[in-house]
């Protein structure tokens, strides 16, 4: 039960963070907290599948400058994959992915800080 009450926590905090992001405008928009909501089921599942299917293929993402380069790119692109399945989620181009992808992370970061001081 855990476990199930922990990942609806995070998918909730990172759909409060792409709902930041999109406010301020930085590689997004949304229109509201319910398409956030449902971005971030669809991004943590897109994740998942695609940083799985690279582990079966051998192809470890590692950990340094290069695999921060490679997360950063496959989190771009699954945040464009998410730009075309929700619907009030658009997405600026690759650019503007990678600028969402990193104010994404940084919010998150944040949050997270606010999280675990409070609890």
């Amino acid at each position: 039960m855990s476990m199930i009450v922990s990942a609806v926590i995070g998918i909730l905090l990172y759909a409060l963070a792409i709902w930041v992001v999109g406010k301020f405008g930085l590689g997004l928009t949304v229109s509201g907290f319910g398409p956030a909501f449902i971005a971030a089921i669809v991004i943590a599942i897109s994740s998942y599948v695609i940083i799985w299917l690279l582990g079966v293929l051998g192809l470890g993402l590692g950990g340094g400058f290069f695999g921060a380069i490679v997360h950063l790119i496959i989190a771009a692109l699954v945040l464009i994959f998410a730009g075309n399945m929700v619907k009030g989620l658009a997405v600026k181009g690759f650019v503007g992915a990678l600028i969402a992808a990193v104010s994404i992370a940084v919010v998150s970061w944040f949050i997270d800080g606010i999280v675990g001081m409070l609890f």
